[in-house]
């Protein structure tokens, strides 16, 4: 069986669905990937994995019509092309354009995976009528895109309530797993280290609440010099990514050390005690799970997607969103209880195995997409472009 997975970012197919992919072709079916990347490192990455690649521009922020057009005509081109016979889309416009695009090319088996709403469909505060707009029209291509889907994969129950209260799904059609999972082979115990290290991973946006952390990291190195607060991940092109002059202010008083980005955060996992991640919405954060089943306590918002991964107090702290002060009171708590955060690093590691491994997350995307196991397939693919 053909299983093309649409993203608009490459290297997310690399990392987080990769364990997934390998499932797939375990299971004897070929997998062919339409992502916006190209070149010849694309190509070959791909290729060493035995995927079939295409490369289709699909923009990830921006509203510009004619270039989302283009986007949408190329994608049924393709699919007509590949003729898959099942579909699997996440990521806004690749779930918005490539579910519209499959069901119009005649694939009847169409997935999507709504790995978070992100911040125009979260936002209930008073917007401008741009923004209103905006989100008056990403439902409207949400509702369209998602009916032509058999089932909608959600990474918690929130959006899943969120997605039924705007009616842009139908009552039968989600299915609730556990994030993307983690791989327990790849992401292993470590000794936690004698000093206190923070670490925040993902993208400097003001929805990760990088502000908050880095305001918190302040506060907690007036009183506890010795504590080291890192920062690791890229700026984004995102309207809510913050500008390299306001992080280096924190990196100049010395409040933070920012890493830079990388494509293994295992280094770094390895260097911290503690996790924060105070971001105002999630799916299901990728990177506090690898902390997890590092043996890292976390310190994260209770709020959609990142409620899941923590029960209070045992295996680390939930912080109100967007509030420093009790972000920077939990930082020190672990600074001064070393034992307990010893005992909540074990918590972390049950958790994560009971609940987050990556086989048992993809057992059930399989179970509930009716793959079954078929025939070993042979590669056949490259980048190609029209």
């Amino acid at each position: 069986m053909k299983v093309l997975l649409i993203s608009s970012l490459a290297p997310s197919l690399l990392t987080f669905r990769l364990d997934m992919i390998r499932a797939l072709q375990r299971n004897g079916h070929e997998v062919i990937a339409i992502a916006p990347e190209h070149g010849q490192k694309w190509e070959s990455e791909f290729k060493a994995l035995g995927i079939a690649y295409y490369a289709v521009p699909i923009a990830r922020t921006g509203m510009n019509p004619l270039q989302d057009i283009r986007t949408f005509l190329r994608l049924i081109k393709y699919i007509h092309k590949i003729k898959p016979d099942l579909v699997f889309a996440y990521q806004a416009k690749s779930i918005v354009y490539g579910c519209v695009a499959a069901k119009l090319t005649g694939v009847n088996r169409i997935y999507a995976l709504v790995a978070g709403l992100g911040s125009i469909l979260h936002s209930n505060r008073k917007s401008s009528i741009k923004a209103v707009i905006v989100k008056l029209i990403l439902k409207l291509q949400y509702k369209l895109a998602l009916a032509c889907c058999k089932r909608v994969f959600f990474q918690n129950p929130d959006d899943r309530k969120a997605m039924r209260s705007m009616n842009l799904i139908r009552a039968d059609q989600p299915a609730l797993i556990n994030g993307s999972g983690v791989n327990l082979s790849v992401f292993t115990e470590q000794p936690l280290p004698d000093q206190d290290v923070f670490l925040f991973v993902g993208r400097l946006l003001k929805d990760k609440g990088i502000r908050e952390y880095m305001e918190a990291a302040r506060l907690v190195r007036q009183q506890y010099p010795q504590a080291r607060c890192l920062v690791l991940g890229p700026f984004d092109t995102n309207p809510t990514a913050i500008q390299q002059q306001e992080l280096q202010c924190f990196v100049e008083d010395g409040s933070i050390e920012y890493m830079g980005a990388t494509d293994d955060v295992r280094p770094y996992l390895k260097q911290c005690s503690v996790l924060v991640l105070p971001s105002y919405h999630e799916g299901t954060p990728r990177c506090v799970l690898e902390a997890m089943a590092t043996g890292r306590p976390i310190i994260t918002t209770d709020a959609p997607g990142c409620r899941e991964t923590v029960v209070d107090q045992i295996n680390g702290f939930l912080v109100p969103p967007k509030d420093t002060a009790a972000i920077a009171e939990k930082m020190i708590w672990m600074i001064e209880n070393r034992e307990q955060l010893r005992w909540m690093s074990q918590q972390s590691l049950r958790m994560v195995r009971d609940k987050y491994d990556v086989n048992k997350v993809n057992q059930v995307i399989m179970e509930t997409m009716q793959i079954q196991p078929m025939e070993a397939v042979k590669y056949v693919g490259g980048d190609q472009r029209l």
